[in-house]
This record gives C-alpha cells, sequence and structure tokens, in this order.
C-alpha cells in the first residue's frame, strides 16, 4: 500500500497540471478537488510522520498542504480557477525556503553539496550560494510566470507552462549549474595542482 500511495503522490506532484486540465473535463471542480485533498491528507499523513524534519520533508509538507487547502477552497466555492493557482504557491513557498538559508547560513545548495561532500573548501562555500541566488531567481521568475499563465491564459496554455516548460526550463538551470560546477572544480583543482 505505502508503494501505490506514493506513486499517487508523485503523480500528484509531477502532474498536478495534467490531473487539473484531464480531472475539469471528466470530474468536475469538486469531484476533482475531493480527490486532491483526499491525496494530499495521505500524503501529508505520511510524510508528517517521518523524523527528522529535512529540507526535502518541508517541501513536500508545504506542497501538500498547499494541494488540500486549494482543493478545500474549490469544494467550498465550486470555482474552478482556483485549482490553477498551486503552482503559484509552490514556487513562491520553494522561494522563501530557500531565501531563508540566505539568511540563515548554510545555504540550501550547501546543505545539499555538504550530504555528497562534508568537508567542503571555502571557495566551494561561495559558490553554493550563488547557485542558491540563481534558485531564487528561478522560483521568483517560474512563480511569477505561473501566477500570469492562472490569471490570463486558458487552461491550455496554464497547463503547458506548468505541467511541461516550467520542468524544462528547471532540468535545464539544474543540468547548466551541473556543468558549471564540474568547471568551476575542475579549474580549482588545475589551480591546486599548478602549486
Amino acid at each position: 500500500m505505502p508503494t501505490l500511495l506514493n506513486r499517487a503522490i508523485a503523480i500528484l506532484a509531477l502532474g498536478y497540471p495534467f490531473l487539473v486540465y484531464f480531472g475539469l473535463r471528466h470530474f468536475g471542480a469538486r469531484g476533482l478537488a475531493l480527490a486532491l485533498i483526499v491525496l494530499a491528507t495521505a500524503r501529508l499523513a505520511v510524510v508528517g510522520r517521518k523524523l527528522p524534519a529535512s529540507p526535502l520533508l518541508t517541501i513536500l509538507l508545504l506542497s501538500s498542504m498547499a494541494v488540500a487547502l486549494t482543493g478545500l477552497l474549490v469544494l467550498v466555492s465550486g470555482a474552478p480557477d482556483h485549482l490553477r493557482f498551486y503552482p503559484v504557491v509552490v514556487n513562491f513557498a520553494m522561494l522563501l525556503l530557500i531565501e531563508v538559508t540566505l539568511l540563515r547560513p548554510p545555504t540550501m545548495v550547501e546543505r545539499l553539496a555538504r550530504l555528497r561532500e562534508p568537508h567542503l573548501p571555502p571557495g566551494a562555500v561561495g559558490y553554493t550560494r550563488k547557485v542558491t541566488e540563481v534558485w531564487c531567481g528561478f522560483f521568483l521568475l517560474n512563480g511569477s510566470i505561473a501566477l500570469y499563465t492562472a490569471r490570463f491564459a486558458d487552461v491550455e496554455v496554464w497547463t503547458l507552462y506548468n505541467g511541461l516548460i516550467a520542468y524544462l526550463l528547471m532540468a535545464l538551470l539544474f543540468a547548466g549549474e551541473t556543468l558549471v560546477r564540474r568547471r568551476v572544480r575542475h579549474r580549482r583543482q588545475a589551480t591546486v595542482g599548478a602549486r
């Protein structure tokens, strides 16, 4: 049962725009909202039992609460447009979560980097701070575009951007940062080796 629930939760998280697009056509706003509330509540129950808290668990909890609250709002109001604001909430929650680590180091990227390399050199710590700032900019921009599509675009454009284009942009940023990090690391090793 946990495996099936985990798969349903993963589909909810990654495929949310497509679930909304097809769910509205087949189940209506309130039926879809009820299904989202059930899945989000199950996710909250599973994630809430996992301790100690980590940045990933915090993200999962925040996104689950956002889905549940969005579903509840639609269930009460019957207005399907509220379902389109979930990506906005997730992007700004991610921005807030990551930005807090800029104010209270270590930064999110440094924390993740230390999982693989516990003894980061000072130059790497500075690099992780810059990468954290870039991710903050990404979530601010992506959240703003998600807000624009939720307010002014039709549901097809909203689904395309939030269900595909946003993920492609995130993957491009991740891949670009990986390439830059390798280049920076190689340059640093070459400098140390030349001494």
